[in-house]
């Protein structure tokens, strides 16, 4: 099967060099065709160049034939353009976002001519307010330090990094790709859910260990959570935080399934999952059903992995079963290091088309109501709080950090910055670039060297644009970005001053009872740390 769909690859190819071969014996029949000879040479030394050089996975997977896809792109500017000012695209993620990506990952000019390219008078159109003092950030090595008052090996981590993305959903050569640019730059990796592979390891880099309700790497035969098998893990070095997926932006809420004809000898060893048996990642954990029984498993955690950052990630659902968590903290006194918010936005290769498009909560919403829930229950400065969901560019990364993020992931930012094209074939297993497959003939095509250091430039590049954007409203740093350095535009066409969408609420107002904040009050009022249901 594997052969005859590198065939279909590279037929283009195969019929060049054999018109090539054709062209030469017909010489003997009439000179003319040296002419055809000589056009197809060139097609087939075109084709072998392909095949050898490592810049370009599209063409080390589809030779000849793949030019065509950097011809069209030269067109692209002007056909996106029409598209922008007809309104008919509907995704503008995949619009200037991806190109600045692979502007900053090749360490081009990622200058655009003509202004905006954004309907400024639209509904939700956001801008930065720059200060007529500008300053100038000198060191772009911009870091935040995890790790609250029982965590006993803080991280010192940069403010944005990989966001979780599993071995066997990725390739071997993207993880290692992806690893080895986390360490040239400085940066972590978050591993997914699917356990620390061997790829991990090799790249060297920063890991955020993730542990998902499947446990993999550290469960039992029957499915169940480990702590023997995950202190040993979290006993590596390269190990720096842990990460307890609750759930995730693309899907949350849903369970997910590897069938046992992609599980590899590869995937089984990460995910210390037999072989010839479908991988089940459940919908939620085993190893505690209460918020109280969290918080419990959290401080097993930390314990276990001698006192790394530890912390947890969702996407938020009902408000209530988070303050539920928060009371849980408050009533145990096991606070998490960390909580990342992952918002619905964010991507898979494995979701069901309404669970991507209508179940979680946005980014913005989601941020905002962690952010202000803990300053309720004055435990803000106790948590540090990750940002993740579509956080690509350095104006992405400002706002997330105005609203109340201490950091931001990009799983999607740096997939693009190994060569994803987005062809949306990630659970086909035949993805055209080699990021998001298993096939060992795919992922040839992404040369780790070559890859590697486009991921280092593109979070160097991105950092220094983030500092340059804070330096544009006069700030010193960028996590001195608040609210009110933000205006968007209203459904009237009206501008709304971030303070106004999207305030910083008072400290301890939950824990005060006060009543200018009635709905939130409410449901505090109806959370319990004992039970996620809701109260009788």
């Amino acid at each position: 099967m594997v052969r005859l769909e590198s065939l279909e690859r590279y037929s283009v190819f195969v019929c060049v060099l054999g018109l090539t071969a054709v062209s030469l014996a017909l010489v003997a029949w009439s000179a003319w065709f040296w002419l055809t000879f000589f056009g197809f040479a060139v097609l087939s030394a075109v084709g072998v160049y392909d095949v050898v050089q490592t810049r370009h996975s599209i063409l080390r997977n589809y030779p000849v034939i793949g030019h065509m896809r950097f011809l069209f792109e030269g067109i692209r500017p002007e056909i996106r353009q029409y598209l922008i000012e007809s309104d008919q695209d509907e995704e503008p993620f995949s619009r200037d976002e991806r190109s600045i990506v692979y502007q900053r990952a090749k360490g081009v000019e990622d200058k655009r001519p003509f202004g905006t390219r954004r309907r400024v008078y639209d509904a939700g159109y956001t801008w930065l307010t720059h200060s007529i003092k500008p300053t100038t950030l000198v060191n772009s090595d911009l870091r935040v330090t995890i790790g609250g008052p029982d965590c006993l090996q803080p991280y010192n981590a940069s403010l944005y990094n990989i966001s979780a993305m599993s071995f066997g959903a990725l390739s071997a050569n993207a993880i290692l790709a992806l690893n080895t640019g986390a360490r040239k730059g400085g940066f972590a990796q978050d591993t997914g859910e699917g356990g620390i592979s061997r790829y991990h390891r090799q790249g060297g880099g920063d890991l955020i260990f993730e542990i998902g309700s499947g446990y993999f790497g550290c469960r039992t035969a029957d499915g169940k959570f480990d702590p023997d098998r995950f202190e040993e893990l979290a006993a590596d070095p390269q190990v720096k935080m842990i990460e307890v997926k609750l759930s995730q932006g693309a899907k949350p809420g849903h369970g997910g399934m590897l069938p046992a004809a992609k599980i590899t000898a590869e995937i089984a060893e990460a995910r210390a999952v037999p072989m010839g048996q479908d991988c089940v990642s459940p919908a939620s954990h085993s190893a505690f059903s209460t918020p109280l029984e969290m918080m419990r498993f959290l401080g097993l955690l930390r314990a276990r992995s001698g006192g790394k950052p530890v912390g947890f990630k969702l996407c938020i659902g009902h408000r209530r079963e988070f303050m539920c968590i928060v009371k849980a903290m408050l009533e145990t006194d096991i606070v998490p290091d960390f909580i990342v918010v992952d918002g619905k936005e964010g991507g898979t290769g494995a979701a069901p088309l309404e669970f991507a498009n209508h179940v979680g909560m946005p980014l913005v919403d989601g941020l905002t109501f962690v952010h202000n829930t803990l300053r309720g229950a004055r435990l803000r400065d106790r948590v540090k709080i990750g940002a993740a969901g579509k956080l690509v560019t350095a104006f992405d990364i400002a706002r997330a950090l105005a609203l109340g993020a201490d950091w931001a992931n990009s799983a999607r930012g740096f997939m693009f910055s190994i060569g994803c094209i987005q062809a949306q074939a990630c659970h086909t297993n035949r993805c055209p670039v080699g990021v998001a497959t298993q096939d060992p003939l795919r992922q040839r095509a992404l040369d780790v060297t070559d890859k590697s250091e486009r991921v280092a430039r593109f979070h160097g590049n991105t950092m220094k644009a983030l500092g340059e954007m804070a330096g544009a409203a006069g700030l010193d740093d960028p996590r001195a970005f608040l609210p009110h350095h933000f205006m968007q535009r209203g459904m009237d066409g009206e501008m709304i001053s971030g303070n106004q969408a999207f305030p910083y609420l008072p400290e301890g107002f939950l824990l005060d009872g006060d009543e200018t904040h009635i709905d939130d009050l409410d449901r505090w009022n109806r959370a319990d740390a004992r039970s996620f249901d809701p109260v009788a």
